[in-house]
């Protein structure tokens, strides 16, 4: 699993029976040591999208799923996915500091 920050959504209009019932958001990934820092992004050109099965919105910081396990979930079982929101983060503690908590 890794951290990730909510950066915009995907409409897509036609799309794979699987995917019907989900939204579909892109995501970057963050470090746990800054979840917020722009300047600190683990790669600028590495957002990807993924099915969100927990109604995440937009700048949140989420915990994301990747791989086949992206599909264990019942909401996501029949999903041609390999990354799924799993969680919305409240707050993320990092060599014993608070780099991150949910206002």
């Amino acid at each position: 699993m890794q951290l990730a920050r909510v950066r915009g959504n995907v409409v897509a209009s036609i799309k794979a029976a699987g995917l019907a019932s989900h939204k579909l958001l892109l995501l970057e990934p963050v470090r746990a040591s800054a979840p917020l820092d722009d300047g600190d992004r683990v790669e600028p050109s590495s957002t990807y999208v993924a099915i969100d099965l927990v109604g995440a919105g937009f700048g949140e910081i989420v915990l994301v799923t990747l791989g086949s396990a992206a599909r264990v979930d019942s909401d996501g079982h029949n999903a041609p996915t390999d990354a799924a929101i799993v969680a919305i983060v409240d707050s993320v503690q990092f060599d014993g500091e608070t780099t991150f908590q949910k206002r």
